[in-house]
């Protein structure tokens, strides 16, 4: 008896399958040796549409090499393929792992490093042509002993089944709806049921606010209305990242700073020296749009399907009215990011205690992505880049604020 079988008998004797929406996943002895395989649903090889599109996968898995990525080869039965014998490796579908050790969601990272896992792998998918279309709980794969997401079979060869809905059966609330209606099929389809899967995952905890924005997005109905690309979703969940993480930091040191002066602004009544600074006349600056800048019209004059298409007289104007929509999101975004930080960055919360400190930080994100989309829409902005300059700005703001706690006496 090797080790891999010392380690099966410790299981029950029975496999335990996980279904997927082309079979059933399992364990069985294969050559003295255990091996993971997919039994394909009986009721699937009936169907002529099935059969071609499940040759043509097993033709084209060898050709996708990615990092998490399965691979597999076919086993066949009187020339049918009855089932595929997976890669030698140490595999479980996430549903699994959670039914295990449902705490491992809690853990640090944990589902942000699965998510852009999943996010790398669907782009590099989508460069091959090919869409996962499902990233359920029972369809994604998790490698045991490093917990990296893996992904065995991609629902974009099956769209030639009639019944989509029938086909990925329980798994139909992943799958987005252009795909059960046979409508268009592209990268927002998976960036759907991405984000399907993180509602999943933290429907018993509660989803950290900067995601509850980006996973709106990516579940919105109309695929017009999501992240374009799996790289723009990825893209936002950093930036998002960030934004808290700047806060958060600030937060720790306000509270630790707090404590070191002993309520600072209590115990010390008497009144401080303050130098004041008269501030540097203003530039200027009036805001464009009151100048007469219309984006939506200055830059529909020059804006063309491709960018090669315009000439360079076009393409230097194009930049100016981009440069334009920028300034003008700066400058507002700057306005309103100081006014929602002087929430909570006062004399009243940094004489609060850390639990207030923390909730007020909360809303202050969420209020602070709020403000970043509306604005961002009213100059014509891209997610990625007014994310960008948002999270910039507030970088900032923050420091500015950090200097000003020190010249009050709190040092961090």
């Amino acid at each position: 008896m090797n080790y891999e079988e010392l380690l099966g008998s410790r299981e029950e004797k029975t496999p335990q399958m996980e279904a997927l929406p082309i079979g059933s996943f399992y364990r069985e002895v294969i050559d003295g040796r255990f091996a993971f395989v997919v039994a394909i649903r009986r009721s699937l090889l009936d169907n002529i549409v099935f059969c071609d599109a499940l040759k043509k996968e097993c033709e084209q898995n060898a050709g996708l090499v990615h990092p998490h990525l399965m691979h597999f080869v076919p086993r066949r039965q009187n020339g049918d393929i009855t089932s595929l014998v997976i890669e030698r490796g140490s595999f479980q579908t996430l549903s699994q792992l959670l039914f295990d050790t449902p705490g491992v969601v809690a853990q640090k990272e944990f589902v942000l490093t699965l998510v852009r896992d999943l996010l790398d792998t669907a782009g590099y998918l989508h460069r091959q042509g090919v869409f996962h279309v499902c990233y359920s709980p029972t369809n994604v794969f998790v490698r045991k002993g490093t917990g990296s997401a893996m992904l065995l079979s991609h629902g974009s060869y099956y769209l030639g089944m009639q019944d989509q809905a029938a086909f990925y059966r329980s798994n139909e609330r992943y799958v987005a709806p252009e795909v059960l209606a046979h409508g268009t099929i592209d990268e927002r389809c998976d960036i759907y049921s991405i984000g399907r899967l993180m509602e999943f995952l933290y429907a018993d905890a509660e989803m950290p606010v900067e995601l509850r924005r980006v996973v709106k997005k990516a579940v919105s109905e109309s695929p017009e209305d999501r992240y374009q690309t799996a790289a723009d979703m990825r893209r936002a969940i950093n930036l998002m990242g960030k934004v808290r993480g700047s806060l958060m930091t600030f937060a720790a040191a306000l509270v630790v700073a707090l404590i070191s002066v002993g309520l600072y602004f209590e115990l010390v009544p008497e009144p401080l020296d303050v130098e004041f600074v008269k501030p540097v006349p203003r530039q200027g600056v009036d805001d464009l749009l009151d100048d007469g800048f219309d984006p939506t019209t200055e830059l529909g004059l020059i804006r063309s399907d491709s960018v090669g298409q315009l000439t360079p007289e076009q393409q230097e104007q194009q930049k100016m009215y981009e440069a334009k929509c920028e300034s003008i999101f700066r400058k507002r975004y700057t306005k309103e990011a100081d006014r929602i930080l002087s929430k909570i960055y006062n004399s009243s919360y940094m004489g609060a205690n850390e639990k207030k400190f923390v909730a007020g930080s909360s809303s202050t994100i969420e209020e602070l992505m709020k403000a970043q989309v509306d604005i961002a829409g009213e100059t014509h902005l891209g997610d990625a880049r007014s994310q960008r300059l948002a999270a910039e700005i507030i970088d900032q703001l923050t420091e500015q604020k950090k200097a000003a706690l020190q010249q009050h006496g709190i040092q961090k």
